[in-house]
């Protein structure tokens, strides 16, 4: 046989192949599946303002007894930590 025409006929055969095979995927039905992708989104954070609170030694004057002067400083001194406990817990609440 010719070389050309044994060509031909690979290529008809080849084509009558492939078209086999595209109507054996078209007769399926698609499979439909649902995946659940988890992706972190960013979120803005939405947390109250915390308040400064009126500190006990901001009154203070200078002809104050000294023991005043003491407990103020003790009470301003809880004032704070608390404060700072609450200015954590703000910043915290984000993460």
């Amino acid at each position: 046989m010719n070389y050309k025409i044994r060509c031909k006929i690979f290529q008809k055969l080849f084509l009558a192949c492939f078209a086999l095979v595209l109507a054996g995927c078209a007769g399926r039905d698609p499979e439909v599946r649902i995946v659940r992708v988890e992706v972190p989104v960013l979120v803005p954070c939405k947390t109250k303002m915390v308040a400064v609170p009126a500190w006990a030694a901001a009154g203070l004057h200078k002809s104050d007894s000294l023991e005043l002067k003491v407990r103020a400083l003790l009470a301003e001194r809880r004032q704070r930590i608390g404060y700072e406990r609450v200015l954590l817990s703000a910043v915290t609440a984000c993460y």
